[in-house]
């Protein structure tokens, strides 16, 4: 019998290609979008493929999307053996321009809604005492990406999440995967193109911030790569609980363990861009500069 996945966010980027991956590795797959008219890319890619995904709406910032989604999918797999929290949303912002609101919003998407789906399929799974839950963070859950104080927020809070989790389910057989990318080909940095900058003050801030990503884009990594990591994760016989993958996740995650909390601090004093991104070169590993 074929293991059931969910996979939340599947219409783009990572999403979908874990749902395409998942199926055409002969799970039952059944892809969570916010609206099927939007899922035409998806459905033409596992034509193309040659493997079903199975779509269901899902809005995972809603308590009753969640569990009316859920119960569709309860009632005809029987189970969940797989699911990948992998629905999200970004969020640029200074701290000190950011309203409260903006935070409670990420959350609510980033944790929250990873929350809801995993209460939703964990019964089920302490009753067999078998399965799998996959928490897509980031690795801005572990060092803090300028100017995206939500979103950075969140992450480090589902991170935290995740390995309490990880323990929590660990008596009743269950596997926490916690998958933390860098800069993968998404329609989500595409979206991301919001910086407040309300005072003025933080120009650099998100001028660097953009910085990053241009670089990142122009080295991005294709999200089937994350996929096969994925199902890599829930199959292995040595799972490991935390996994970084595609550009600048590993390197940043070893630089932010070794640096110092004053270099890390002057870091962000330097004032002229060029030095900046020489000392980020320098202290982090990574070559922002695109010349």
């Amino acid at each position: 019998m074929s293991d059931i996945a969910v996979v939340t966010g599947a219409n783009s980027g990572i999403g979908r290609a874990t749902a395409l991956h998942l199926a055409a590795q002969g799970y039952v797959v059944y892809g969570t979008v916010r609206s099927l008219d939007r899922a035409g890319k998806l459905n033409s890619w596992a034509a193309e493929r040659g493997v079903e995904v199975q779509l269901v709406e899902l809005d995972v910032a809603d308590d009753a999307s969640v569990a009316a989604a859920f119960a569709h999918i309860l009632s005809e797999a029987g189970r969940v053996d797989v699911l990948v929290n992998n629905a999200g949303v970004g969020g640029n912002a200074v701290a000190e321009e950011c309203p409260p609101s903006m935070y409670l919003d990420v959350f609510n998407v980033n944790v929250c809604g990873a929350i809801r789906c995993a209460q939703a399929v964990l019964p089920g799974m302490r009753e067999r005492r078998s399965g799998a839950i996959v928490n897509i963070t980031s690795v801005a859950g572990r060092i803090a990406a300028l100017a995206q104080s939500p979103y950075v927020a969140s992450k480090w809070a589902f991170e935290g999440v995740s390995e309490g989790m990880a323990q929590e389910l660990a008596p009743f057989g269950i596997r926490v995967v916690i998958i933390e990318p860098g800069v993968t080909k998404s329609a989500i940095f595409a979206k991301n193109i919001d910086a407040p900058n309300q005072t003025g003050a933080y120009d650099a801030a998100y001028r660097r911030l953009f910085q990053f990503y241009a670089a990142g884009l122009a080295n991005a990594t294709d999200p089937f790569e994350v996929a096969q990591l994925i199902h890599h994760a829930v199959t292995t016989d040595a799972p490991q609980l935390h996994y970084a993958v595609s550009w600048g996740a590993q390197e940043l995650i070893d630089a932010k363990a070794a640096i110092s909390d004053p270099d890390w601090v002057s870091l962000g004093a330097i004032a002229d861009d060029d030095a900046y991104y020489e000392a980020f070169h320098q202290r982090l590993g990574l070559e922002l500069r695109l010349d």
